[in-house]
């Protein structure tokens, strides 16, 4: 009796496996992109991060100015509070604040815009990538690619391929 059960258990799993077992003509082609090497190495993200330099660069720089204005009247007030009337304590102080939100609120609208300025960058870098990606897919025929992975073997990972032509310009 348990001789019967091993060889159906054994017939059962032959089968199964004969079925799902590809047929080498048909194989399945999977490949793998690392879209963050992507945004790092690419020269159009390279050259879109040189240019979000370059456009907020002087925003930025104010940015760091005002801040170390704020700072040097902070430490001034600081150490001239002592000898203040208390009159000109409160107008000093109630000035740092006003000087202080002006400047907290630059500073969360030039992060803002830089934010927004970043992700329409990125998301141009990304619709490139993208087509090359189809057409790296399509040329070598691939049955999928996949961007986001817990684990890839190497060997599957095409993301060379698509820097190759992502930077030889040819992923218009």
């Amino acid at each position: 009796m348990n001789f019967i059960r091993h060889t159906q258990w054994l017939a059962l799993v032959l089968g199964a496996s004969a079925l799902f077992a590809p047929a080498h003509a048909d194989e399945f082609k999977a490949g793998f992109v690392n879209t963050d090497r992507i945004f790092r190495e690419a020269s159009s993200a390279k050259a879109a991060q040189s240019k979000l330099e370059q456009e907020f660069s002087k925003r930025e720089k104010e940015l760091v100015d005002l801040g170390n204005s704020i700072k040097a009247l902070s430490d001034k007030f600081e150490r001239e509070a002592p000898t203040l009337s208390e009159s000109q304590r409160n107008s000093r102080q109630k000035q740092l604040v006003e000087q202080d939100r002006d400047f907290q609120r630059k500073r969360r609208e030039f992060q803002e815009d830089l934010n927004a300025r970043k992700n329409e960058e990125l998301q141009q870098v990304l619709e490139r990538a993208n087509r090359v990606v189809k057409q790296v897919a399509e040329a070598e025929k691939y049955d999928v690619i996949f961007q986001e992975a817990v684990y890839i073997n190497p060997k599957h990972d095409i993301t060379d391929k698509v820097l190759k032509v992502l930077n030889a310009g040819n992923g218009k």
